[in-house]
């Protein structure tokens, strides 16, 4: 189907402050979404961007750069004109309930003090059965004369002084705390004026999510009332009432009756200099009584929160149809009116591959059927909702509900909630009466509330204030009536004494003084130093998160401010668990900056879960995070960090026009141990041994062609390789698209093992970015699983560390504590792995992915600009970009990591300045294989002049010309017209030469060979240079692509010997025969007069084969690196792992750039490091010594070992201990680390002759040891 259109806008201006948009819609053809193996399409419009949700919703959106805010009261959509639409065009249209009137959204927010306006609109209605489509409307707005700042006062909180004692209520109504209850939180009683006894707290409703509903930012100090003979004394029958709202009522933003983080409500009691405040008499209103009210606002409901049916999302269910699909449900409302109507809701959801349907009964008649529809990825569950008003001719009503499965047994519901709001007669019986009227909307000033049955009330409060209670104190009569003035917020609770809560404590109930209000902007020495970078962690954590804020003090000159986020919930929720609280902080914290620019970034340090209540077995909710209340969905259910860095007024709802303001990341610290080991990884990126030419490299990775709409991927992932490079072509970008490699088949299905062995090859060699595009996973890439999380865990590259790009589905779903991921076992891996994750939570649309990969390289690589910003920055400008902006999917992507550090591309420049003594600029000549060549350069600053202080090293890496290739198209996949597809593409020519040359006073020079394999055609290589300063932590690179390279010297001298080969195992000490552990690091010198071929010429390369086993042999041309200032020796560096237990036999062969060849072999015996410690080669050296000798061993431990040697003489006196642990060093299982002086344990030199020495090894991992004896002789 084809829609033909034309698109006009039309912008009048009505006066200085308002506008008017025309829109003539116009539809296209529609877009298809893809999201695993799932593909529907939609509508397109153009010029507008989709908003859809599978199979939930769809809307268009619009976004622009504005000069003012929107002022939100005076937008009018008019003139709006409709068509009809066949909905069964579109299969991503067929379960959407469409709205029967026009829906809409215009509003501005700010970004950095970036305005933008932003438009969504539900271009598609259901007007009496029939679907239309809207073809035109006009906006009118206008913008706001002033804009409102959101700056508060700088003040203490109140629990800056004092003391400070935590307490917890689970319940809505008047408590007592006595004296023992004090005495229990540690108060001495004998000494204690309850005069100055305060109680602060918010009580158990959650804080609105939403920025412009305000909600007090320090504890409110409650009022209270004394009940006493003495009231500046204690005594042992005296005590306090206090009015506390516990965890449940209605939340709208959440759709439910319970606290959504906690079960109990928090409150602080505290002991300070002045008076707290106290319950006051009430009085009434002076004017005479008003409308009489004997009636009140009867809530009741039933929700239990116990599962989570998805695993995702902040909506819970509790009750359960599956073996037991009936249930009845009773409520008492007491005192019912039955003349008004009840208003009832229920919310119930279901778990079904084929569609299931509940009927729900009030008082035996059936009142209506909830229907679930069929669910598949990525819906997980069917959700179903009602609410309507009934009526009941008894106080007490029974709720049935019948599960319908269809006939699937496997088919389960589950119940959300149950609400009833009735109106009740005001009649007090045993207990506490609290009465409000939600819904009464009167014309008198006052009114007169009346109660019956009132004879049993010791006392009335208005509580309307929590801060300002009142006290009535009712006559002794059946009846009784006071006057109020109208407030529809007037809510009072009547009760006597002997019916009251009592509160809870906890271990830990005594609270440190704190006052992060005033102590956030403060540095230690008092000055004033508002933070731009904040770190919010537990307090278990708050040393590690320490180290990483002195980290970040120390290499990026930060302002680093580290929260204990207790402190945040004491302060800003009253203690209570609460996300909003988090958020309200860090708002308070920008919002008093005197730059809100400044504040930059916010790391959350720790990981988060679903579960916000701990309900699930070892659950991981150190640092919450948002959940969507949308929780059945993989790809429009998210979890989000986004929530945080949102600041202006107008946010906080995670709509589309939300923008973020700070650039925000997450420490996945699950505990103390790993995050230590997180912070020491940070700490490596920046440490000297990280540095080398591995930052000059990026790897592309793309999925293959499964189905012709997957072309896309690997196409996107062709041309951000082909971007990088063009843009900035210091890097050396490396394409591994599946599809271009061998796909075989096995008995778990397709693979690519060369695709495999390059992805953790290339990552073990160094990558600074690698960016994967197309399917994937929890447990890993492609449906190919090129690389799953077990690769993830086994990595081994320490000094390495890349940023990893996954954009595809699920890859770091984090928040299941119960399912690692294969991203977070790529974080975690202590050997290596990633550095940072810009990664996924949820499934993602292909489609929007592309635009996503797209835009985040244009700011992560700075395609446009030699300034770098953080990679969480660069995430930030990504998801506020307007081409971006307007998908909800941006929420599932997350930086994973430190959100300050950016990418370590090193400064440039380094240039070549001639070839062969010819200037560069002059020289036109080719490089011709075998001819010898002479590079000559300098190391330069910014500003193109050599840098004569520069000492240093440079590492050289020279390509061929660039190679042509194409996709294989494994899988015969065709497109529309039957063709193959298949994809031509560029990757960098091979490496004729790399090797390292001194650079003295920013000059360097180097020789090599051109090798004999060189193509003959003449065009343009790569000269690609990297060098690091000897005196500081700072590193340069450059880059030519003027020199020619191709043909051959007819006239070089003539070669005809092949290279020296000498080969060993993770030591030049090792001798062949030898033992290793599982994960050798093989070691290769290698020398030859004119050097080695390293160009992959056919059947030239480095080939090791372990064995005898051909067929998977190890290709090492790219492992090779010739020495410093020679060309001509050379070494190869190349781990294994999970070698089997046993004897195993290493064959390498190798060409010199005449492609003469030579082969030589190894043995080595590998022990299983989980079986037992094994020690050879026991000696000491040298041997008969003088004055000095070291032991010097082999082992098969990839950990450090505890050594012990005790030397005795030959009538077995021990005359010397010495102690002390292994040095280990990646790959070495060879010890020189222990040395003996010839003196014993008193420090005098022993006498010359023979003596025994018996080493211990133990392992401390393995808890295992073994022991060895030698002789040594003294001279």
């Amino acid at each position: 189907m084809r829609l033909f259109f034309f698109f006009s806008l039309i912008i009048t201006s009505l006066n200085i402050h308002a506008q008017y948009i025309e829109y003539d819609i116009n539809w296209i053809d529609g877009i298809e979404y893809e999201i695993e193996k799932n593909k529907v399409n939609v509508p397109q419009i153009e010029n507008f961007e989709n908003n859809y949700s599978f199979n939930q919703s769809y809307s268009i959106v619009k976004q622009w750069k504005d000069s003012q805010l929107i002022d939100v009261n005076s937008i009018r959509l008019v003139n709006a004109e409709f068509s009809n639409l066949n909905i069964d065009d579109f299969s991503g249209l067929k379960k959407i309930d469409f709205p029967q009137q026009l829906e809409f959204y215009l509003n501005s927010s700010i970004s950095k003090n970036e305005i933008f306006s932003f438009l969504e609109i539900n271009p598609i209605i259901l007007e009496e059965g029939v679907h239309k489509k809207l073809t035109k409307f006009s906006i009118e707005y206008k913008y706001l004369k002033n804009r409102n700042s959101s700056k508060s006062i700088i003040q203490p909180s109140a629990m800056k002084n004092g003391q400070w004692y935590k307490f917890y209520v689970e319940n809505t109504g008047v408590h007592k705390i006595d004296k023992d209850f004090l005495e229990d939180l540690g108060l001495n009683t004998a000494n204690l004026d309850p005069r100055k006894l305060k109680i602060y707290g918010h009580g158990g409703s959650m804080l609105p999510m939403l920025n412009s509903e305000e909600f007090p930012i320090d504890p409110i100090e409650n009022s209270i009332k004394f009940v006493g003979q003495n009231e500046s004394t204690f005594n042992n029958d005296d005590y306090i009432l206090f009015y506390a709202q516990g965890p449940t009522g209605f939340n709208p933003e959440s759709d439910t009756n319970l606290n959504l983080y906690e079960d109990r409500a928090s409150y602080f009691i505290s002991v300070g200099q002045s008076n707290g405040q106290r319950i006051i008499d009430y009085l009434e209103p002076d004017n005479s009584s008003g409308q009489i009210i004997d009636y009140y606002t009867n809530y009741k409901f039933h929700e239990i929160d116990q599962y989570n049916l998805a695993q995702i999302g902040r909506r819970w269910f509790g009750d359960r149809f599956d073996f037991e699909n009936s249930k009845t449900f009773e409520f008492n409302i007491e005192n019912l009116l039955i003349d008004q109507p009840i208003y009832f809701k229920i919310y119930a959801a279901a778990t079904s591959e084929i569609p299931t349907s509940m009927s729900v009964n009030f008082n035996g008649q059936q009142l209506t059927n909830l229907y679930f529809g069929s669910i598949g990825e990525p819906i997980l569950a069917a959700g179903s909702n009602y609410q309507s008003e009934v009526s009941s001719q008894s106080d007490n009503i029974n709720i049935s509900l019948d599960y319908n499965n269809n006939g699937n047994p496997s088919s389960i519901a589950y119940l959300d909630y149950i609400s009833l709001k009735a109106t009740s007669s005001l009649v007090f019986n045993e207990g506490q009466l609290i009465f409000y009227n939600d819904d009464l909307i009167i014309d008198s000033e006052n009114v007169t509330y009346q109660i019956t049955n009132s004879a049993n009330i010791n006392a009335i409060w208005d509580v309307t204030d929590i801060s300002n209670i009142s006290e009535i104190l009712p006559e002794s009569s059946n009846n009784f009536s006071f006057n109020s003035t109208y407030n529809l917020n007037n809510k009072f609770v009547a009760f006597n004494y002997e019916n009251v809560f009592e509160p809870t404590i906890d271990s830990e109930f005594e609270i440190e003084n704190q006052n992060l209000k005033e102590d956030i902007f403060f540095d230690q020495s008092g000055s004033i130093q508002a933070p731009n970078y904040i770190i919010i962690s537990n307090p278990e954590m708050m040393f590690q998160a320490e180290r990483l804020a002195q980290i970040n003090r120390e290499k990026n000159n930060l302002r680093v401010k580290v929260v204990n986020v207790e402190k945040i919930y004491n302060e800003f929720s009253s203690g209570n668990q609460d996300i909003s609280a988090i958020r309200n902080f860090i708002r308070y914290v920008y919002n008093n900056q005197n730059n809100n620019g400044d504040f930059t970034y916010l790391c959350l340090f720790g990981d988060a879960s679903f579960d916000y209540k701990d309900r699930i077995p070892s659950n991981t909710n150190i640092i919450p995070s948002w959940n969507s209340l949308n929780s059945f969905s993989l790809s429009s259910s998210f979890i989000s960090d986004d929530f945080y860095g949102m600041m202006d007024a107008n946010e906080g709802g995670m709509t589309n026009f939300n923008k973020l303001d700070i650039a925000v990341g997450r420490i996945l610290a699950d505990s103390n141990e790993r995050a230590r080991d997180l912070v020491d990884k940070i700490e490596s990126y920046y440490s000297e041994s990280s540095f080398g030419d591995w930052r000059n490299k990026i790897m592309v990775i793309s999925d293959d062609v499964d189905e012709p709409w997957e072309n896309i991927i690997q196409s996107t992932s062709n041309n951000i390789a082909d971007l990088i490079q063009e843009s900035k072509p210091f890097f050396n970008t490396r394409k591994i698209l599946s599809d271009a490699f061998q796909q075989e088949t096995s008995s778990g299905g397709e693979r690519y093992p060369e695709v495999k062995n390059q992805i953790i090859n290339g990552i073990k060699k160094g990558a600074l970015v690698v960016n994967y595009f197309g399917h994937g996973g929890e447990d890993g890439i492609a449906r190919e699983r090129i690389f799953d999380k077990i690769d993830a865990a086994e990595l081994i590259n320490p000094d390495k560390l890349n940023c990893f790009v996954s954009v595809t589905c699920e890859f770091t779903k984090f928040d299941n504590p119960n399912r690692q991921t294969a991203g977070e076992f790529l974080y975690w891996n202590k050997n290596g792995g990633a550095i940072a994750l810009i990664t996924t939570t949820r499934q993602i649309f292909v489609s929007v992915g592309v635009e996503f990969n797209l835009t985040l390289e244009e700011y992560l690589f700075s395609l446009n600009s030699d300034s770098y910003t953080s990679m969480a920055e660069a995430l930030r400008l990504t998801k506020i970009d307007p081409l971006i902006s307007n998908s909800d999917q941006r929420r599932l992507v997350f930086f994973i990591g430190d959100p300050a550090m950016k990418l370590s591309i090193p400064k440039p420049d380094i240039k070549i300045t001639s070839i062969n003594d010819i200037p560069i600029q002059d020289y036109d000549s080719s490089l011709r294989g075998l001819d010898l060549i002479n590079i000559k350069g300098e190391v330069k600053d910014e500003n193109g002049s050599r840098i004569d202080s520069y000492q240093g090293e440079l590492m050289a890496t020279i390509f061929d010309k660039e190679i042509d290739r194409s996709t294989l198209g494994n899988d015969g996949t065709t497109d529309n017209n039957g063709n193959p597809i298949i994809l031509n593409f560029n990757t960098l020519g091979e490496v004729l030469f790399r090797g390292k040359s001194s650079v003295t006073n920013g000059f360097f020079e180097f020789n090599f060979v051109v090798p004999k394999d060189v193509g003959m055609e003449v065009d343009n290589g790569k000269f690609s240079f990297y060098s690091k300063q000897n005196s500081s932590l700072e590193d340069r690179n450059g880059y030519d692509l003027s020199v020619l390279i191709g043909g051959i010297n007819e006239n070089a001298e003539a070669d005809d010997i092949g290279p020296e080969i000498d080969l060993y195992m993770n030591d030049e000490s090792f001798i062949s025969g030898g033992i290793t552990n599982e994960n050798p690091n093989l070691i290769v010198k290698l020398f030859d007069e004119n050097g080695i071929n390293t160009s992959s010429g056919v059947g030239h390369d480095i080939i090791a084969v372990l064995d005898n086993d051909e067929v998977n042999s190890y290709r090492l041309n790219e492992y090779y690196q010739a020495d410093l200032d020679d060309y001509k020796n050379g070494t190869i560096n190349f781990p294994f792992n999970n070698l089997s237990p046993g004897v195993h036999n290493l064959r390498l062969k190798a060409w010199d750039v005449h492609n003469n060849s030579s082969e030589t072999e190894i043995d080595f015996l590998v022990f299983d490091q989980d079986e037992d410690i094994v020690i050879e080669n026991l000696l000491n050296y040298p041997n008969p010594f003088i004055n000095h000798t070291e032991f010097w061993f082999n082992h098969n431990s990839s950990t450090p070992l505890n050594v012990t040697i005790q030397i005795f003489t030959i009538s077995g006196r021990l005359v010397k201990t010495i102690n002390g642990i292994t040095q280990s060093t990646t790959g070495s299982n060879f010890s020189r680390d222990f040395s003996w002086d010839g003196r014993d344990d008193f420090g005098d030199k022993v006498a010359k002759g023979v003596y025994i020495y018996k080493i211990n090894v133990r392992s401390e991992t393995l808890n295992k040891q073994v022991s060895k004896t030698e002789k040594l002789v003294i001279l």
